[in-house]
């Protein structure tokens, strides 16, 4: 009987807010994760803050055949991601891609494409259809101060980055891939 012995990247979902200490559990056991997160800046220096990219979902390159169980039974770790109850690898160029996007820790630092003076559609909310001008760029929370025109006078306004016409991104322009949109657990 000849085993398999190639390694294959596939999605693990964890425990709420348990993924690095999954990370932890699964690189003592010699398995190769790797757990992507945004650098979100507020501008300044001291206000920046790490949030999961994809969050409770971690990568593990494993052997299913061999190395399976070994993450089954990992603290932090709840399941596979599955289709039709099947683990099924994910593109390795995926994964390849996010690492280089990320440092040696698996932080990729996010950057808008919103700039200072920029004019801006607002796309929902109470000021839907109005044009603004952007006065500070998004902050770690995902809030923009739009000057807008309202009542012959310009008022400053923060609004949430899904009400501005304008991408916020972390990655050249990725969006979340066909397995987080497919396999989101029912809660």
């Amino acid at each position: 009987m000849e085993l398999n012995n190639s390694r294959d990247w596939y999605v693990v979902y964890s425990k709420r807010n348990k993924e690095e200490q999954a990370q932890f559990h699964l690189s003592t056991k010699g398995i190769e994760s790797f757990f992507p997160r945004l650098l979100l800046s507020s501008g300044s220096k001291c206000k920046t803050r790490i949030v999961a990219l994809f969050p409770n979902y971690l990568f593990v390159r494993v052997n299913m055949i061999t190395d399976a169980h070994y993450v089954i039974w990992t603290p932090g770790v709840q399941r596979f991601v599955s289709f039709s109850d099947v683990p099924v690898p994910v593109e390795p160029t995926i994964v390849s891609f996010l690492q280089s996007q990320a440092d040696r820790s698996g932080v990729i630092h996010a950057r808008s494409q919103l700039r200072c003076g920029q004019e801006v559609e607002i796309t929902g909310g109470p000021f839907d259809g109005l044009l603004g001008i952007i006065q500070d760029p998004p902050d770690a929370r995902g809030r923009v101060k739009v000057l807008l025109n309202l009542m012959n006078r310009q008022v400053a306004v923060s609004l949430g980055l899904d009400n501005i016409g304008g991408d916020w991104v972390g990655l050249d322009s990725i969006s979340a891939p066909a397995w987080a949109a497919n396999s989101l657990p029912a809660n």
